[in-house]
């Protein structure tokens, strides 16, 4: 994609789409940003909109405001912890698809890019829940009607100095970041470079629909 793009980001309250979000904004080919929240994020930048709305679930108040956008990287999640299947199929399966429906519909050409996580189970038959949720996400996201899909699965991601969502036992792992780097190099990588990978496979594409922690790690230095 020779132009420069215009992008949704959801999930920018989050450790992960702050993340995702600072990087559009550095990055001189994103042109404009449009965040929606349930709250505030709390970042000011003249590249940057934000929609305040609550239900996720009915965007026909704003749909007006969704057109003509080249990419919407979706960092909207919850943590399975503590949750039964039928909740959290419900905010991760229901949630993410009737967004990406939505926008499939009023930007035809989108490049979506959804986030999963390493492990995620795309035959949707394991044992594991979460897994087998995000797996189901993902294969149903790839029938939509979008120009692109891809589904990044990043492990451990170290934050970026600076960002005020870093999730709280982060706390205690960060150091360990030069050690995990080495050993086990297919399982980390940073925030930044998951943004940027996001913003690259948009730019240039990618001949992998489902991006691996060693893929960010590739499509992020392009």
């Amino acid at each position: 994609m020779d132009q420069n793009i215009k992008v949704i980001v959801t999930g920018a309250t989050g450790m992960v789409g702050e993340g995702v979000l600072h990087e559009c904004l550095l990055h001189p080919r994103v042109t404009e940003v449009l965040v929606i929240n349930r709250k505030p994020c709390g970042v000011v930048h003249p590249k940057l909109k934000e929609i305040i709305h609550a239900d996720f679930f009915d965007l026909s108040a704003i749909e007006a405001q969704l057109k003509g956008y080249n990419a919407c990287y979706f960092c909207l999640g919850v943590s399975s912890v503590g949750m039964k299947e039928p909740e959290y199929y419900k905010m991760t399966y229901t949630l993410t698809m009737h967004v990406a429906e939505t926008l499939s519909r009023l930007n035809p050409e989108v490049v979506f890019c959804y986030v999963s996580g390493i492990g995620t189970d795309s035959t949707g038959k394991g044992s594991i829940m979460w897994a087998r949720v995000k797996g189901k996400t993902e294969n149903d996201l790839m029938k939509l009607p979008f120009k692109q899909v891809f589904n990044f699965r990043p492990g451990y991601m170290h934050p970026t100095k600076g960002l005020k969502n870093v999730l709280p036992y982060y706390k205690y792992i960060t150091w360990l970041y030069p050690l995990f780097r080495v050993i086990l190099p297919n399982m980390v990588s940073t925030l930044a470079e998951l943004g940027q990978a996001m913003i690259n496979v948009t730019l240039l594409g990618y001949p992998r629909a489902i991006l691996e922690v060693k893929d960010i790690k590739t499509a992020a230095h392009r």
